[in-house]
């Protein structure tokens, strides 16, 4: 009498399974693939949720994104086509995603706890395709043991290679980054002891001065080797078009993103953010955030935040400005709302209501809505800066307060931060026209 051992295998280790397993197999796999896009997303978010440090910004997200698209992909192919897991080469995006990470300090053990979350989520997806196979309860049984199995030592393979890659890139970056300078501005941030003196003799830097924080970033999908370089470039114009005191402190973060501090001997008046984004512009691929001019140490720091805070709301809106201030109308306050996207996407469409729906007639009445509160509730002022009729500005402001369900006055704070943060998030923060 045959065993289940003896018809289907023994599981791990012995080789490829039967032609009937594999053909089990391959039907399961097959469905799985179908359902692979979605599956990919939810276990990004699922990851994201579940390691925090992961949760750096939107870029980072698609980042992570793209590594778990291109491993599940790879794994739903190797189920299928019974491929040998000793014939694979790791995919563009694990890699590269590894390597980002590396460059941004962010631990090892994100990454690796990342796939761990990763393969419990993926096994768990295969259950109901294996489930709903035409096949005895104990081939499917096999079915689930190999196809886990398979799932198991694929993890523990691409695991172990991006943990080499990330280690490599940790060392080489380090290495070529100028470790002193860039653990000193670290420290400096982290609110550790540093002497202003030995600050200044490694970087070249005083922190008592006036500071204006600045992030530049490369949105170019594939960024050219010397892309610090060229961002290096765009920093140097800017600052020579506000006129610091002194040489800006450049810190690179990754190969596509810096950290800058323009200095001045006193606080900066009416620095051109139209000069800057034209500056910024001219190199196409590069977007930058400023925050607002601080003195001494707190300033440094407070600056960095304020640009770090508008550049979350560029990266999340998906802002094609050049550049972006902390104290641009409105970005202060969105910074703060776009940390929680989730509840902030539920209060905008109870403040909101209908008005909250992503399409083209609620944007224009939101935007008139937004301006119209922004002249203080001036017809003709809205209709000027729209360029509009008076009578339109009248006629969409009232159909915009009947969509959110109440009159000119009612819940007018509510009313105009809720329009601010869409008129900047837009898309994160609205519900779809055929709902949620």
């Amino acid at each position: 009498m045959q065993t289940r051992e003896d018809q289907f295998g023994a599981g791990e280790g012995v080789g490829p399974p039967p032609q009937s397993l594999q053909a089990l197999v391959a039907e399961a796999a097959l469905r799985l693939d179908r359902r692979q896009p979605q599956i990919a997303r939810d276990m990004s978010d699922l990851i994201a949720r579940e390691i925090k440090s992961l949760d750096v910004d939107r870029a980072f997200i698609e980042l992570l994104r793209a590594s778990v698209d291109a491993n599940t992909k790879t794994i739903t192919h190797i189920l299928i086509n019974d491929i040998p897991i000793e014939r694979l080469q790791p995919t563009t995006a694990a890699v590269e995603y590894a390597l980002r990470l590396a460059q941004r300090d962010i631990p090892a053990n994100s990454l690796v706890r990342a796939y761990n979350v990763g393969k419990d989520d993926f096994i768990e997806q295969i259950f109901p395709d294996v489930q709903s196979l035409d096949c005895s309860a104990e081939e499917k049984f096999a079915v689930l043991q190999h196809m886990s199995s398979v799932v198991g030592r694929y993890i523990d393979w691409i695991s172990q290679y991006v943990f080499e890659v990330y280690e490599k890139e940790r060392e080489r970056w380090i290495s070529t980054q100028g470790n002193v300078r860039a653990t000193l501005i670290h420290d400096v941030l982290g609110r550790r002891s540093v002497a202003p003196r030995d600050f200044e003799k490694e970087t070249r830097y005083r922190l008592d001065a006036h500071h204006v924080g600045m992030i530049i970033w490369s949105v170019d999908g594939d960024p050219a080797p010397d892309e610090l370089r060229i961002l290096t470039q765009v920093v140097s114009k800017v600052a020579a078009a506000v006129g610091t005191s002194g040489p800006p402190l450049t810190t690179a973060v990754d190969r596509t993103t810096a950290w800058v501090w323009l200095p001045f001997v006193a606080k900066p008046t009416g620095m051109n953010l139209e000069e800057i984004r034209r500056i910024v512009g001219q190199a196409r691929t590069c977007r930058a955030s400023l925050g607002l001019s601080g003195a001494g140490v707190a300033g440094f720091r407070r600056t960095h935040e304020q640009a770090q805070a508008a550049r979350r709301v560029a990266v999340t809106s998906g802002e094609t400005a050049a550049a972006i201030s902390f104290g641009d109308d409105g970005v202060a306050i969105t910074s703060l709302l776009a940390n929680d996207l989730e509840s902030t996407s539920a209060w905008v469409m109870e403040v909101l209501g209908g008005l909250a729906v992503n399409n083209e007639n609620m944007h224009a009445l939101r935007e008139t809505l937004r301006v119209f509160y922004l002249t203080g509730e001036s017809y003709t002022d809205t209709a000027v800066l729209m360029n509009l009729h008076r009578n339109t500005v009248r006629y969409r402001v009232a159909k915009a307060l009947e969509q959110c369900g109440g009159g000119v006055r009612s819940n007018r704070v509510d009313l105009a931060v809720a329009l601010n943060v869409c008129h900047f998030l837009e898309a994160s923060v609205l519900a779809d026209p055929v709902g949620r």
